[in-house]
């Protein structure tokens, strides 16, 4: 739940581009940026293409937002999201913003928000476009909010150890990637140019996907890194240092 101080969100969502069904675990998954305040769901809901959505919306207190589709080819739901939008970035009463959709038409929105120095959160699925993901802040894919929970269960139904989980395997990899790439003396990685790292390289890779918040709390659940709190040269707060694990015989640990 989310306390007094958290960031004040507004959830926008495309339902020409969005599934209904994720619906419960997209906001579960909010929760983990702030409070949402405000949950629009904008699209022409005569279409019956949108019935699905119909028991959602009132069970999740998301606002139907009508919008006919008057010229064929043309997306009047884009445009009356971002004008929404653009009301509320201007009514200085959000720190940050939820953007649903699969549509790279709202690249430019997510930049504009960005400039005016609030987060936004991106929820789609994996077709969406790079151009989008790499805009936000933070991209989420609907389909790994679906799945996550099965994520680290075998086939057999038996939870899966670390060195079995390929979720996990996946993200050590890359983790170890940008920690070897951004070294310092002594073989320690500052974790801030390490999550730089990793998320211009990688800009489709998920946190809230693998279940995490923060990059801190997930290298602090792999066994194959080492982590430590340092007094910071630059005159602020202490910094977070990285380093991967090595245990193969007669290679040194860095």
């Amino acid at each position: 739940m989310a306390s007094e101080n958290s960031a004040r969100l507004a959830v926008l969502i495309d339902a020409d581009n969005a599934q209904s069904s994720v619906a419960r675990h997209l906001l579960a998954e909010v929760e983990k940026y702030g409070e949402a305040h405000v949950k629009r769901a904008y699209g022409d809901w005569t279409n019956p293409q949108l019935k699905g959505w119909s028991d959602v919306l009132p069970r999740n207190s998301i606002e139907p937002i009508q919008q006919f589709a008057y010229t064929h080819g043309k997306n009047a739901t884009d445009s009356a999201m971002i004008i929404d939008a653009m009301d509320l970035l201007t009514s200085n009463r959000f720190d940050g913003f939820c953007l649903v959709s699969s549509d790279s038409d709202f690249t430019p929105l997510v930049t504009r928000i960005r400039d005016s120095e609030l987060k936004v959160y991106g929820f789609g699925e994996h077709k969406t476009p790079k151009a989008f993901v790499s805009a936000c802040d933070e991209f989420i894919f609907t389909e790994d909010l679906n799945h996550r929970s099965e994520r680290k269960i075998s086939p057999n139904g038996e939870a899966m150890s670390e060195s079995h989980d390929p979720v996990q395997n996946a993200s050590d990899s890359l983790l170890q990637n940008s920690a070897e790439t951004t070294l310092h003396c002594g073989g320690w990685a500052r974790l801030s140019e390490v999550r730089e790292h990793l998320m211009t390289r990688h800009p489709d890779f998920s946190l809230s996907a693998r279940g995490y918040a923060k990059l801190s709390d997930l290298i602090s659940d792999s066994p194959r890194f080492d982590m430590e709190e340092r007094p910071s040269q630059r005159g602020k707060s202490p910094e977070l240092f990285v380093r991967h694990r090595r245990t193969s015989a007669g290679t040194m640990e860095v």
